[in-house]
């Protein structure tokens, strides 16, 4: 009932705001002011309507799985062995408790492979240490020269025994029924991988509440969103299972990109492989609380989608042959460029007509927009998922501060890699929090 009233009160407002937008176009005399306002009342029109139907799409996945017994039954009937791969670089703070996480699972017939890619630190012997192998389960470690993410993952892939391969980061750790929850998917043949949900464990500071809202409400339920067409169009670094042999297929991981798990989702697509989510398996992750981390990593994660959108540029135009691969590709533009650089110059813009006309008016009706979306969407997400109720009231600071910041280093990633400037890894310092 909340999330009904909660969606009924976002779309009358939605809808007031653009519609009073719009009206503000025929109070300005000056025409350049007039187009800006047009574009404007056209991008909003764009993003509420997406946001929308992320919201209806999310929910209709929810009531799908929710009356599809078949999952459950089919995880119980198919005992597919599942190799789990963590790649690790640098990672002794936290490689014990993500492969504790994996070793508490309740799903039994799995191997545990862990790649070491060079690391200067014990994380090699820390996961030595806790090597085993009782006949039902293993877990063996691995120890390569520094090759890159992508390269120890092949490493990993190339030693696996099972049916099904599982991708988890290093410093993720995973919920105890995470993989039980997952495999049952995959007795649809066409399910080429299964995404789960990524929450942010440390919530100590502003910086990372921020980003355990948008990790659960612009990450999860976007995933969700697209689950309901089989088309997430990112399996996350912390959690994804994959069937072995869609992932040889596809010739497994390619590191000529900074996001491999994207360019990894985009060729499986290509494929005509569906991809599909399972929200309540969680991995809990450690977010950056740091700004200039956080920056570091969303600008490599925005050069690394737009590597991947680039080696994929033939499908952009194929509408009518791959109407999937081409839709991906656009939504996935849309957030990497479009938005971005509409969100900056939109801010831009109302400085300049509020310094020349004064019209502090329409810059509150934008802002009613966007906050009553963000905050719609955090409570959704929030009450679906169980999260703490809190987090909702960042919503009020998440447009002006948060997706601020974030738009900008997208932007600053998008002129760098149109510039093919070099870039490095850039690797985050764990905490161990």
């Amino acid at each position: 009932m909340y999330i009904i009233l909660a969606l009924i009160s976002f779309a009358v407002l939605a809808i007031y705001s653009v519609f009073n937008l719009f009206n503000m176009y025929v109070t300005f005399d000056s025409l350049l002011v007039q187009m800006g306002v047009i574009v404007l009342v056209v991008m909003s029109t764009i993003i509420v309507a997406r946001y929308i139907l992320l919201i209806i799409f999310s929910i209709l996945k929810t009531i799908q799985k929710t009356s599809d017994s078949n999952i459950k039954f089919h995880t119980k009937s198919h005992n597919y062995k599942v190799s789990i791969i963590i790649p690790a670089f640098n990672e002794e703070k936290v490689i014990i408790n993500s492969i504790k996480s994996i070793m508490n699972q309740t799903y039994s017939n799995i191997e545990i492979i862990v790649i070491d890619d060079g690391s200067k630190d014990s994380t090699f012997r820390y996961a030595k240490i806790l090597e085993f192998n009782d006949g039902h389960r293993s877990l063996k470690a691995f120890n390569k020269k520094n090759g890159g993410k992508a390269v120890a993952l092949n490493y990993g892939v190339e030693r696996s025994s099972g049916d099904l391969i599982m991708v988890v980061d290093a410093d993720s750790e995973l919920s105890d029924n995470a993989i039980e929850l997952m495999v049952g998917y995959f007795q649809n043949p066409q399910i080429g991988a299964v995404a789960g949900s990524v929450y942010v464990k440390n919530h100590d500071s502003m910086l990372t509440r921020l980003q355990a809202l948008e990790y659960i409400e612009g990450l999860n339920m976007v995933r969700n969103g697209q689950a309901f067409l089989k088309l997430v169009t990112i399996i996350p670094g912390p959690i994804g299972i994959f069937r072995k042999t869609a992932l040889m297929d596809v010739g497994g991981y390619d590191h000529d990109t900074f996001a491999e798990d994207c360019d990894l989702t985009l060729k499986l697509i290509e494929k005509g492989y569906k991809i599909d989510f399972e929200p309540d398996a969680l991995a809990i992750t450690e977010a950056p609380d740091e700004l200039l981390d956080l920056i570091k990593q969303r600008y490599r994660w925005t050069r690394g989608i737009l590597q991947s959108i680039r080696k994929h540029k033939k499908h952009l135009w194929r509408l009518k042959s791959d109407p999937a691969m081409s839709f991906v590709l656009w939504y996935m533009l849309f957030e990497s460029i479009f938005w971005p650089f509409f969100d900056l110059w939109a801010n831009i813009f109302f400085i300049y007509i509020s310094a020349t006309t004064g019209a502090s008016t329409f810059i509150f009706f934008w802002w009613i927009l966007y906050t009553t979306m963000d905050i719609a969407g955090a409570l959704y997400c929030l009450i679906l998922t169980k999260e703490p109720l809190y987090l909702a009231l960042y919503a009020f600071f998440y447009r002006l501060y948060f997706i601020t910041i974030i738009n900008v280093s997208k932007i600053l990633a998008t002129a760098e890699e149109w510039l093919h400037i070099d870039m490095t890894w850039g690797k985050l310092d764990r905490r161990g929090s």
